[in-house]
């Protein structure tokens, strides 16, 4: 007999059918229990009687017996026949509300011991470190299971809108080149080649951009990035990304078509919500400091009101910023993002010359007061990207060997192109008003990056150091 999910078993009525799941609930009634069962569609109760005629599947004793030894989360199996529940005792809050299954044969797959912590709770109260723990445990909550489920919703229009829109999806390295991007690379050694790297990436930016340069001129991908930052309460070692790179467009271009997928979103999955302003209002840099003392201003009207969505794109960000403690110049977005100069010498030498003047054509994407994206125009002129990492305290010759990758594309020929890369984890975070992003992502790591559940990062083996040619060394502290 194939297996039915619960809430499918309102269709067969009167009919024999198999169900599986976890049991969530026992209750006696008299000498009838009653079981709540879980599946991944949701509740289904089932009733167990003392009738002795019915037989145990590869067991001896009576079905009613042994359902009387079940405990919460035993993992199990019945058949019986679907029935409507009698009047008074429907419940309207579950689909499976109006019927109930009479158990006619049981068994038990696996026993669960005493569970860590009630998962019939939103979880908020219990101590994160142990969700994280048991995080298994943990994403069999209701509220768990429901992000987890809307997150592929929004993810599935995005791919479907993009692709409706001319986009390609293109899947790019996580083994690729460390370069000067902004954040720490994460390192993997190469067993093959002892003393040489790859990288992760911390974003597909060289990738897609290349990616212009084969003409493909519509890009997107659902990217995983990963970077090696200091601890942070709201930021993982790894996120997920849309990541979208376009050819022959402008600014605006770029802005409208978010703007448009955004709104889609939200009117198509979530309609509850409402978006306080459309068009989404850009705002320049300068003034959202100025008047909201912010680079990523709250603007909703009523911020108790947790369905209202106030979108807004920031603009004309400053190029470079600079690290007082470091006593250098930073990229305010990456070193990539195209300057607000033309290509001219007189421009370039301005660059270099007058950094704190020089504007950007970068943009961050803002919800509520969270920043839940970035973008830019890029540089194809080879001699302004030179200009902006000498700026960054590179040398030219380093520059070249760094991205030779760049220097030799061009050359063949590039379109003028930018993209942008909202962050998915921080969007779903604010709109299903989740304190951080750990509980939109299955299984997220701990602000200073450890995975409780894994026990990582953890020591390797002597031979596996020995194989990739590396040497510990301890602090002289240890």
């Amino acid at each position: 007999m194939k297996r039915i999910i619960n809430t499918d078993t309102v269709n067969y009525i009167e009919k024999k059918v198999k169900v599986c799941g976890w049991v969530q609930t026992i209750r006696a009634h008299g000498k009838i229990l009653f079981i709540d069962l879980r599946d991944k569609s949701g509740l289904v109760q089932i009733v167990f009687s003392p009738n002795p005629k019915l037989k145990v599947k590869n067991e001896k004793l009576k079905v009613y017996d042994l359902a009387r030894t079940l405990r919460p989360e035993w993992v199990v199996e019945v058949v019986g026949e679907v029935n409507k529940r009698p009047e008074g005792m429907k419940n309207p809050k579950i689909k499976t509300g109006g019927i109930e299954i009479q158990a006619e044969s049981l068994e038990v797959f696996s026993k669960a011991k005493t569970l860590p912590f009630p998962i019939d709770t939103p979880g908020y109260e219990i101590n994160e470190e142990k969700r994280l723990k048991y995080r298994y445990l943990d994403l069999r909550r209701g509220r768990m299971r429901k992000n987890l489920i809307w997150r592929q919703k929004v993810i599935q229009f995005i791919r479907d809108f993009l692709i409706n829109e001319g986009f390609i999806e293109i899947e790019t390295p996580l083994l690729t080149k460390s370069t000067p991007e902004g954040a720490r690379d994460f390192l993997v050694p190469s067993r093959l080649e002892p003393g040489k790297f790859y990288a992760l990436p911390q974003s597909p930016q060289q990738y897609k951009q290349l990616l212009q340069v084969a003409g493909f001129e519509k890009y997107f991908q659902i990217a995983r990035c990963l970077r090696d930052e200091d601890p942070r309460a709201d930021r993982q070692a790894e996120h997920t990304q849309l990541d979208l790179e376009m050819s022959f467009v402008e600014e605006e271009d770029i802005l409208t078509l978010i703007e448009r997928l955004y709104i889609g979103i939200i009117k198509k999955l979530l309609p509850e919500k409402k978006i306080s302003k459309i068009p989404f209002p850009r705002i320049n840099y300068k003034t959202a400091l100025e008047k909201y003392k912010s680079d990523k201003p709250d603007l909703r009207r009523n911020k108790k009101d947790i369905d209202e969505l106030a979108f807004c794109f920031v603009v004309n960000f400053p190029m470079f910023e600079w690290h007082e403690e470091e006593k250098r110049w930073g990229a305010m977005h990456h070193p990539f993002t195209k300057p607000q100069v033309k290509s001219t010498t007189e421009d370039i030498k301005k660059i270099k010359k007058n950094p704190e003047n020089i504007l950007a054509e970068q943009y961050d994407f803002v919800l509520n007061g969270v920043e839940i994206g970035g973008g830019s125009i890029r540089t194809t002129n080879l001699d302004v990207l030179t200009a902006v990492f000498e700026v960054l305290g590179h040398k030219k010759e380093e520059i070249k060997k760094q991205f030779s990758n760049y220097f030799e594309a061009f050359s063949y020929g590039v379109p003028p192109h930018g993209g942008i890369a909202p962050g998915i984890d921080r969007f779903l975070a604010v709109v299903f008003n989740e304190p951080n992003i750990r509980e939109v992502m299955a299984f997220p790591k701990t602000g200073d990056n450890r995975d409780l559940m894994m026990d990582v990062p953890a020591e390797v083996t002597e031979e596996q150091l020995k194989e990739l040619h590396i040497k510990i060394t301890k602090p002289k502290s240890q």
